[in-house]
């Protein structure tokens, strides 16, 4: 039977095909739907792990075991990954280890365009790359196959354009795959430098078979055609290859580190012209380089952003195509009506504090009008940067905050936390808890009480959290409260010592509710100072300020010289 499918929801119809038993995440767009999808098969244990390290020791303790196990996460996820990933690129596998990471050109839902190929070359781990969900359900199966094959963990990398759109796969039954026995094996697992010196031996050589065998895998493929021009490409752009340069020879490669070089020189020798076509950086250009083969790359393409068939087509013929999208008028993302944040960003923009912010949905507090936001930098960076400050500049603490969110803060804010203490730093963290896993969808977390299954379990505090690693000030507040909000800052401002204030709300699109709405009153002066909450319900248009009844949701953050009466449903004021 064949299905359409997201490119994500095929990797986890391969992973399960496969056999896998354990599945681990810590969610991230865009590669969150894998492990939402994979939760859904009562043969896979699936789990939202607090972070992505976490997310790969449990991948990789299964591994071990014996059972087959994948990993999913983001580009930057990786990046918190890779203290076991390169390590267990060392200790290799008992059952296939397959870590699902997700790219961003063009950066649609991240802070930066990294590149996992050049991460796994560092690793010395190998890189599958699909190009629509056909091959992404195909790709993971071989993947786990490798991964057992030539003992290793294995990256399974898709973009945003891969993992986010849709195409026909193939469903298949399920192949239970007992677990391979397990074997105490001290020299193999225990990396302890006298066994790490032998095992990077082990990897080299372990490459270079890879290298030399993947010649001959039938993921990389030459598609003759045209021989004045020649295509090497991968993952989604060859898709775009297709469409642009539809005459071309090309050569797909399925495998993208290492590369079969001698499939490359063949497929190089065979045309008049060859040009390495791929997103972000020069990864296969360069390597391809290295070993005399000559290429064209990116003298002609650019290092940022994502490709396209135009894009193509303009850099390889010159051809320039104007698109429709550019004259689609900007729609700038803003926190939503009835945000529990909105409220926090609010004081903190009165109060013209310095504001280190942090990954979440709350990252739009740093837009217009709200603007309340100095730095951002990675999950958990905010409590880190808030301790450099107040190191840097004695008086720093008394007009600067960090802000973070309940998940987030989870992930990787606690041990910024201890630093405080433990360090005498003088720093208030505002810890905006609005009881999910936002930004990337709902997912639940330690502090949600249920699981990924939705199953209860024990519901983290995270003010016992806080209290029991030292923070001798630590109070929870209504957000919405926006008298008990500024008062509660001022007073943990004004201390020598670390505070944290909970601001405890659930996000308003976990309230099923039907709500009547506001609507202003003929008293309205017309002052706009309601626009500064930067509400998407308020909005100012030539007949002055009005509420979309549709967005609005009572939140009663709307200030004072707002005259609002509630709406009823048909039209009727009451």
């Amino acid at each position: 039977m064949r299905k359409l499918m997201l490119g994500d929801f095929a990797v986890a119809r391969g992973a399960w095909e496969a056999g896998v038993k354990v599945a681990s995440a810590y969610p991230g767009t865009p590669s969150t739907e894998i492990t939402e999808e994979l939760a859904r098969y009562d043969e896979v244990y699936s789990e939202w792990s607090p972070n992505e390290k976490v997310a790969l020791e449990v991948g990789i303790g299964a591994s071990i075991r014996g059972a087959r196990a994948i990993v999913s996460m983001k580009h930057v996820g990786l990046n918190v990954a890779c203290d076991p990933l390169f390590t267990a690129s060392y200790t290799g596998v008992n059952g296939g280890l397959v870590i699902a990471v997700a790219d961003d050109p063009s950066v649609f839902s991240s802070q930066n365009e990294q590149d996992t190929r050049l991460t796994a070359v560092s690793a010395q781990v190998p890189v599958l790359e699909p190009s629509d969900s056909a091959e992404a359900k195909e790709f993971t199966k071989l993947a786990f196959e490798l991964s057992e094959k030539y003992d290793t963990p294995v990256i399974l990398r898709v973009t945003t354009r891969v993992a986010h759109s849709q195409s026909l796969v193939e469903l298949e039954e399920r192949q239970e795959t007992p677990n391979r026995a397990y074997e105490r094996n001290i020299a193999k697992y225990v990396m302890m430098p006298a066994n790490a010196r032998v095992k990077h031996v082990v990897v080299e050589e372990r490459m270079q078979k890879l290298s030399d065998d993947s010649n001959s895998f039938a993921i990389n493929r030459i598609e003759e055609g045209d021989k004045d021009l020649g295509i090497i490409c991968s993952g989604g752009v060859y898709q775009y290859v297709k469409e642009a340069l539809p005459n071309a020879s090309v050569l797909k490669l399925g495998m993208v580190h290492p590369l079969p070089f001698d499939l490359i020189a063949k497929f190089a020798k065979s045309v008049r012209r060859c040009i390495v076509a791929e997103e972000l950086a020069p990864h296969i250009e360069t390597q391809v380089k290295a070993h005399g083969i000559a290429v064209e790359g990116k003298n002609i393409f650019p290092r940022c952003g994502e490709f396209s068939a135009n894009l193509i087509r303009a850099c390889v013929l010159g051809e320039k195509k104007e698109s429709s999208a550019e004259s689609v008028p900007a729609r700038p993302p803003v926190l939503c009506a009835g945000c529990p944040h909105r409220g926090v960003f609010y004081v903190l923009s009165k109060l013209k504090l310095n504001v280190l912010g942090d990954i979440g949905c709350y990252t739009l507090g740093a837009v217009p009008p709200l603007g309340s936001m100095d730095a951002v930098v990675c999950m958990g960076a905010s409590v880190g940067m808030a301790i450099g400050f107040d190191k840097a500049d004695p008086e720093a603490h008394k007009h600067s905050v960090a802000v973070i969110g309940d998940s987030t803060f989870i992930h990787s804010g606690i041990t910024g936390l201890i630093d405080a203490v433990y360090n005498k730093s003088h720093i208030t963290v505002v810890i905006l808890d609005n009881r999910t896993t936002g930004m990337t969808g709902h997912q639940n977390h330690p502090a949600t009480g249920k699981t990924i299954k939705n199953e209860p379990t024990y519901e983290l505090d995270l003010e016992q959290v806080c209290r029991a690693v030292g923070v001798p000030n630590v109070r929870t507040i209504d957000p919405n409260d926006l008298s008990a909000m500024e008062a509660a800052l001022k007073e943990e401002l004004a201390k020598e010592e670390v505070s944290v204030i909970i601001a405890k709300r659930p996000c308003v699109l976990l309230t099923k509710k039907l709500y009547n709405g506001f609507r202003v009153n003929d008293k309205c002066k017309k002052c706009k100072a309601c626009l500064k909450l930067g509400c998407p319900a308020i909005v100012n248009g030539k007949d002055g300020i009005t509420i979309d009844v549709s967005l609005c949701t009572e939140c009663g953050l709307c200030p004072e010289c707002l005259q609002i009466r509630r709406h009823r449903r048909g039209g009727q004021i009451k």
